[in-house]
């Protein structure tokens, strides 16, 4: 459980190892209530975790191009921490914690800025889902560019490349990667290409 505050994060999915206990937890359900299928979910699941688990490696090696001294992660609010500490990109830190009910403070906001100018972190990023206002101070008052925006707590809408989970995590990949200076083309696994809509 990640999370600085009172409140537990939810976010495990942002580690795509976790996204297999999803997996197996519907795939148990769906045996439940219909066991005459079992050959197809069996099927059906195995194949999904093979894609997640090269999704898993895809990752890890698009993040392995950012040079170290750049791998840090200020994004909208806390969401981020499993996808950071299972890919080696540092939270640097986020002007609200893991429930987007909060407000920022001043001084919190104050603490990020002269930490984003401390360790020179060359993108912030925005979130689909939370207000961008409190990013875009910083970014301006620091010198910081704007990386582009995450799905935190959401699917693309439909058509946009992140509107499942793997093209939702390979458009948040590719969105930190290319902007804190690594390389991430689209991600193929089983003849579909997934670019993420970036």
């Amino acid at each position: 459980q990640y999370g600085g505050g009172k409140d537990p994060d939810p976010h495990l999915w942002g580690d795509a190892r976790n996204f297999t206990r999803y997996v197996d937890n519907i795939h148990r359900a769906l045996m439940t209530v219909a066991p005459e299928c079992t050959d197809v979910l069996q099927s059906n699941a195995d194949e999904y975790k093979a894609e997640l688990q090269a999704l898993d490696g895809w990752v890890r090696e698009r993040v392995g191009t950012i040079p170290p001294a750049q791998r840090q992660l200020v994004t909208s609010h806390d969401a981020f921490e499993y996808y950071a500490r299972a890919y080696g990109l540092n939270v640097l830190g986020t002007p609200i914690g893991v429930s987007t009910d909060e407000e920022a403070s001043a001084q919190t906001v104050a603490r990020l800025v002269d930490r984003v100018r401390q360790e020179r972190v060359p993108a912030l990023f925005l979130e689909t889902t939370v207000n961008p206002r409190v990013i875009q101070r910083i970014a301006a008052e620091t010198g910081a560019r704007i990386g582009g925006s995450l799905y935190s707590d959401s699917l693309g809408p439909p058509d946009s490349g992140a509107d499942t989970y793997v093209g939702m995590l390979v458009h948040n990949t590719r969105v930190i990667v290319n902007a804190l200076g690594g390389s991430a083309g689209p991600f193929e696994h089983g003849g579909t290409t997934y670019t993420g809509g970036v």
